[in-house]
């Protein structure tokens, strides 16, 4: 077996950097989680796109940078990126960061990359910190399929549609919540899915990190669960496949052509189910046949 690394045996120096966007992770809590290579960017940067330009400043001050910060929000996303398309074409180093974290993941930031792409000018990712992927080396659940959901909808009835559309079991759900929703989203999680295991991770790589593990009803009535302050991860586990005998799937498929063509009711059915959508339809068929 070979001693060789892929790695020099010391850092190897700053390299310099050319024109183009950045996609800059920042810390979600603790300041040492930042990268070298951020930095080296961030020291770099003409202009620094950020969410809340009030929190990258403390943010470049940390660290001893300066940079002419321009606010990327919700609502200034396409003059941003406008303004980043124009700047990189004249040979600028655009960095992009989010509050905290890494650019893209539920961020405004989308608008400006997809810009960039569609001119044709460089984007080059700089990986770092990330509450989806620090929630889930976390959480001590299944990680081998992963569904990232976002934030789910504000209000009961929605979010519940929404769920219904994750229930597929075989797949850990990983979600975004705000504190003074959570206790009922867990409620809304536990009777959409099921009384599936879960997390409840907060304040990430904070001074009051914090882990509660349970089924989602337990955690739904937990003391700390209900309107808990900070940035809040939920992992969901994967729930049981269910064996779906030949007569079931039968009456699932012949209520789903009372309302769809063979196509849609197939795979309706098979998403239901786990049964192939191909001989669903074949199914299907069969049966419009029969009348």
């Amino acid at each position: 077996m070979s001693d060789a690394s892929p790695f020099p045996p010391t850092a190897p120096p700053p390299r310099p950097v050319s024109a183009g966007l950045y996609l800059v992770a920042t810390p979600i809590g603790n300041l040492r989680d930042m990268t070298l290579r951020g930095l080296d960017v961030l020291a770099a940067a003409d202009l620094v796109l950020a969410e809340d330009t009030r929190v990258s400043a403390r943010l470049l001050a940390a660290y001893g940078l300066k940079a002419r910060l321009e606010r990327c929000d919700d609502h200034a996303s396409a003059r941003a990126a406008e303004l980043a398309v124009a700047r990189i074409a004249e040979g600028a180093v655009v960095a992009l960061v989010s509050d905290a974290g890494t650019p893209l993941v539920s961020d405004p930031g989308f608008v400006v990359a997809r810009a960039v792409i569609a001119a044709g000018l460089p984007i080059h990712p700089v990986p770092g910190a990330s509450s989806l992927l620090a929630a889930l080396c976390l959480a001590g659940l299944p990680v081998d399929r992963v569904i990232f959901a976002g934030f789910l909808p504000p209000k009961s009835a929605a979010r519940k549609s929404a769920l219904a559309g994750l229930a597929e079991p075989g797949r850990t759900l990983v979600v975004f919540e705000s504190g003074p929703r959570l206790a009922a989203s867990l409620a809304d999680m536990a009777e959409v899915l099921g009384d599936r295991p879960a997390a409840v991770t907060r304040e990430l790589t904070k001074l009051h990190e914090e882990c509660l593990r349970g089924t989602l009803s337990e955690l739904a009535v937990h003391p700390r669960t209900q309107a808990p302050k900070g940035e809040i991860v939920v992992v969901v586990g994967p729930g049981e496949a269910v064996e779906t005998s030949a007569d079931d799937v039968d009456a699932a498929l012949s209520e789903a052509l009372t309302r769809l063509a063979p196509g849609p009711a197939a795979a309706e059915v098979a998403k239901q189910t786990g049964a192939n959508r191909k001989a669903l339809y074949a199914r299907a068929l069969d049966m419009k046949a029969a009348g």
